[in-house]
């Protein structure tokens, strides 16, 4: 459960997700029930898409742009992600690894630090980034932001030798080999280049990690942020963007064909990295569950009052997100509104048939909610079908969604299918 791990220790990791995988779902979490039947789903009422809050109805793409997207933005800052700061002004980046063959020769890598303050060396995350040799054009770029440091992440010795938190909030060396290494070589040979980031470099990822991140340089003196001001899924999007900030420098990429990818929490991140940053030309949510593409409206798995319960992630929203765990049919916001904000990009939602917990039919029909959106650009999403058997690539449409056999995790098989979305869409 990626949902649990991230904030164990290191060398625990490997061995939490597999005694994970083999127990049966909790009947309760956090003191909360569990609901996994679907007759106990319950009524519910989706806010509409292209209604504003004025009551008037979007007929044209331009309405949307304009209007119903900016309103829908500002209600996600102020009642689930948190309002953020803009670019910062001190933004400086080191290209320390200028740009050496790798992979036989097949890859060239580049190694970049990101500072987001002037004077403090404590906040700044590294970028590592791999690029297909032997091309004369920027390359189109998949960036991935993941749970462990780059150096983790790949097997390759030049890497920066990356650190992670401890529970005590000190930065320790990354030494576990156990977790599954990204396979840069495979988007490498279809021309596709690779970025990763560790989101831990941006802000960590516990109750007591304000004090460490980036959200306490625009605290102002304050304990905590203020109901609608960021939590830590926001500060993840905001590194993405400044990653976004360095590709548009970068000679080397493409930055107008940049796809952005996480998982769990991180898959949420990607959501709202895409819908608060609109130079993402597309995004790939992996089991993004409660919070991300499911429907909170729908209960079943993961809701909003065990996310933002005090013992689990109520640092990772607003504070105003939590005021609404148990009168859901008042939230402005649901996972079908952060799917519109994507539109007209290619967006593609992967989960997994067993993983109940992040309820996958929430996403899928989170996706035919969100499809009228995309139909004002002529785009296509799922459609009018039946929840789809696992293994089913007949979605993979510009609103699309790809269902494994298995639970919450990203397989190896997954990243072909990322692969197929991205040749299908950037490349033409």
């Amino acid at each position: 459960d990626l949902h649990s791990f991230p904030t164990r220790r290191s060398s625990d990791l490997h061995i939490a997700v597999k005694l994970i995988a083999s127990e049966p779902p909790a009947d309760t979490i956090a003191g909360i029930p569990v609901n996994y039947d679907e007759s106990k789903v319950g009524v519910y009422t989706l806010p509409d898409p292209l209604t504003m809050t004025n009551g008037k109805k979007v007929k044209s793409a331009a309405t949307w742009i304009n209007k119903r997207r900016p309103e829908l933005v500002k209600l996600f800052e102020e009642f689930q992600f948190g309002k953020a700061p803009g670019k910062p002004a001190d933004l400086h980046f080191n290209l320390f690894d200028k740009g050496t063959p790798v992979f036989n020769g097949t890859a060239i890598r580049k190694q970049v630090t990101v500072y987001f303050t002037k004077d403090s060396a404590d906040h700044k995350m590294d970028l590592l980034i791999y690029l297909p040799a032997n091309t004369n054009k920027p390359a189109p770029l998949l960036l991935n932001v993941s749970f462990m440091p780059n150096s983790v992440m790949v097997e390759d010795a030049g890497i920066r030798p990356g650190y992670m938190w401890s529970r005590d909030g000190k930065r320790v060396p990354a030494t576990t080999s156990a977790f599954r290494k990204f396979d840069v070589e495979k988007f490498i040979k279809n021309g596709i280049g690779v970025a990763l980031v560790y989101y831990g470099d941006i802000e960590p990822d516990f109750k007591s990690g304000l004090p460490y991140g980036i959200r306490s340089q625009y605290l102002r003196g304050a304990e905590k942020p203020a109901a609608d001001e960021w939590g830590a899924i926001a500060a993840w999007a905001w590194g993405l963007s400044r990653a976004m900030d360095y590709f548009e420098t970068d000679k080397d990429i493409d930055a107008k064909k940049i796809a952005v990818t996480g998982a769990s929490r991180l898959g949420k991140t990607v959501l709202w990295t895409g819908a608060s940053d609109q130079r993402f030309a597309m995004v790939i949510a992996s089991i993004s569950g409660e919070g991300g593409a499911a429907l909170s409206r729908r209960n079943f798995g993961e809701t909003v009052a065990h996310i933002t319960d005090t013992a689990r992630y109520f640092y990772q929203f607003a504070p105003n997100y939590h005021s609404y765990s148990y009168k859901l049919n008042e939230l402005p916001v649901d996972g079908h509104l952060l799917i519109s904000l994507i539109a007209p990009r290619p967006l593609l939602l992967q989960t997994g048939n067993t993983d109940f917990w992040s309820d996958p039919k929430g996403e899928f029909l989170a996706a035919i909610a969100a499809e009228p959106v995309y139909k004002l650009f002529g785009k296509n999403g799922p459609g009018a079908i039946e929840f789809p058997a696992p293994g089913d690539t007949t979605l993979l449409n510009p609103l699309g969604y790809y269902m494994h056999d298995g639970g919450h995790t990203v397989l190896p098989s997954d990243y072909d299918i990322f692969i197929k979305y991205m040749l299908k869409y950037l490349f033409p």
